[in-house]
């Protein structure tokens, strides 16, 4: 055999074999869940590290969502719609809503809404709580293993006429339990009733 086709064999082998090396690598790629089977299911209004700032507040209508669950006044103004508590699969429960500003002037969120807790992650909904009134216990908003609460954070202004959607995750009641108290600081309790 030729020099020249010496090279060229080994050449097409080379080529052959970094061909099946990308098709294995691409197919141990994955592309699907790599989350820890326990790790609860993350909000698209979810930071996802601390520090980050809650979704930009929206005066618009369009997107907003059309069930309410209850809707509770707060200081200045403020007030709070919750517009859904479900369960998830992994044994939590979310609750969903928004915070708006209908007044003419810019709030500046409270400290007390993110709990007498030291957390990370600064401004945040930390310190909302369900109480279970028939099962007679109440619920925090449960922390990362970095102590970043799983909800909103970032909320440090609510701009006059607009809202900022929010989000906290708890350990789910029992089933039985059918409706729980939401309760965030500065706002009045909601009765909310659970789907799922």
């Amino acid at each position: 055999m030729s020099m020249q086709h010496l090279v060229k064999a080994r050449g097409g082998a080379a080529v052959a074999v970094a061909a099946v090396l990308v098709l294995v690598l691409s197919g141990c790629g994955g592309g699907g869940d790599d989350k820890k089977p326990n790790e609860p299911q993350k909000s698209s209004a979810a930071p996802s590290q601390g520090g980050a700032s809650a979704p930009a507040p929206s005066a618009g209508k369009s997107s907003e969502p059309t069930q309410v669950l209850a809707t509770v006044n707060g200081e200045n103004g403020i007030t709070l719609v919750i517009n859904s508590a479900a369960r998830d699969a992994g044994g939590f429960l979310t609750v969903n809503g928004q915070i708006k500003n209908s007044t003419d002037k810019d709030f500046t969120a409270t400290s007390p809404w993110r709990g007498n807790e030291l957390t990370t992650g600064g401004e945040s909904v930390a310190g909302a709580t369900l109480v279970d009134k028939a099962g007679k216990k109440r619920y925090y908003v449960l922390r990362d293993t970095d102590g970043r609460c799983l909800c909103t954070t970032g909320v440090s202004l609510v701009k006059s006429g607009a809202s900022v959607p929010f989000f906290a995750q708890f350990p789910a009641p029992p089933a039985s339990a059918t409706e729980v108290d939401f309760s965030l600081p500065t706002f009045a309790t909601a009765t909310i009733k659970i789907s799922g």
